[in-house]
């Protein structure tokens, strides 16, 4: 019976132990487990930085939309082609048959000043370079000319023809100097102040083999310029002309008609006509206006298409 007592004693002693060791255990893993989580954690640390980094660089630069993965901006070089060197407008691109024109023409502004990119007393520096001129016509449409002292203007101060018939002197380096009348454009890459001569001009100047040579050029009004002449272009009629001054001493600035209600101002296309589309004013009086402001009003210019008419009147000398 005593045994039996002892026994159970020992009994309920182990479970105490196994149960203080198994909470001590426990209780000790616990606190492993603490200070472990406790602990920095450098690499994760020093790896979390840069994601964030680049987290942010893709918040602040979006990627594209798909309209713009569909149609991406073109590069400057792409958006226009390089003109063609040497490339001359020419009787072909003046519209040599005579006929309207069927693209739409440049048009100058009717609120422009008189004088524009060329005025008298002012000496522009440029370059003179020189090109074949045929019979001296060309984009101003003129025809051929009685003489070959004739050049092409750069486009810039062409300015939709208001160049068309002006005396220009050129002056070289070396002395030597040639009026020649602006009777062509000089398209791109012609630059403000350039000249294109003809041989016959540019010879004047410095041998033709030269090609390109430093001048500097100005505005004249030439005693020997004759009389203004008036042509309408072939298809004008009383529902639609074109009218041109040809001869004129210095550059004009306007050409207007007659009509029922006063003076209209017609709008000067960059071939050099000045263009009525409803036929108001064709075949009446016609007033001219130089970039000076001179007017002169000329009467009895029949509508006759083609047919170059002498007015038998001119400009004054400036």
């Amino acid at each position: 019976m005593q045994e039996t007592r002892q026994a159970a004693r020992q009994r309920r002693r182990r479970r105490r132990l196994m149960v203080g060791t198994t909470t001590g255990l426990v209780v000790g893993g616990l606190l492993v487990c603490l200070a472990i989580v406790m602990q920095p954690d450098r690499e994760e640390d020093a790896g979390r930085a840069p994601a964030t980094a680049v987290a942010n660089s893709q918040e602040t630069d979006p990627p594209a939309s798909p309209e713009e993965k569909k149609s991406p901006t073109p590069s400057p070089s792409k958006v226009s082609a390089s003109p063609t060197a040497g490339v001359k407008k020419s009787k072909a691109s003046a519209s040599p048959s005579g006929t309207p024109s069927s693209a739409s023409p440049r048009k100058t502004s009717t609120t422009s000043s008189l004088t524009g990119r060329i005025r008298g007393k002012v000496t522009y520096p440029g370059v003179a370079t020189v090109y074949q001129a045929g019979d001296g016509d060309g984009a101003c449409s003129y025809g051929p000319s009685a003489d070959m002292m004739v050049a092409a203007m750069n486009t810039t101060d062409y300015e939709t023809s208001k160049a068309c018939g002006a005396y220009v002197l050129v002056r070289a380096a070396n002395g030597n100097s040639v009026t020649v009348r602006i009777s062509n454009e000089c398209p791109l890459p012609c630059a403000p102040g350039q000249l294109d001569l003809s041989e016959q001009a540019f010879a004047k100047l410095a041998p033709v083999s030269t090609g390109r040579i430093a001048i500097t050029w100005s505005l004249v009004s030439p005693s020997s310029a004759g009389t203004i002449s008036i042509r309408y272009k072939i298809g004008s009629s009383p529902y639609w002309c074109g009218v041109q001054a040809i001869g004129h001493r210095n550059p004009l600035a306007r050409l207007e008609v007659s009509t029922g209600g006063g003076w209209r101002q017609l709008t000067r296309t960059d071939y050099n006509y000045f263009l009525s589309p409803d036929g108001s004013g064709c075949g009446k009086a016609i007033r001219l206006t130089d970039i000076y402001g001179e007017q002169l009003t000329i009467n009895g210019v029949g509508l006759r298409p083609d047919v170059v008419q002498s007015t038998g009147v001119q400009f004054a000398r400036h």
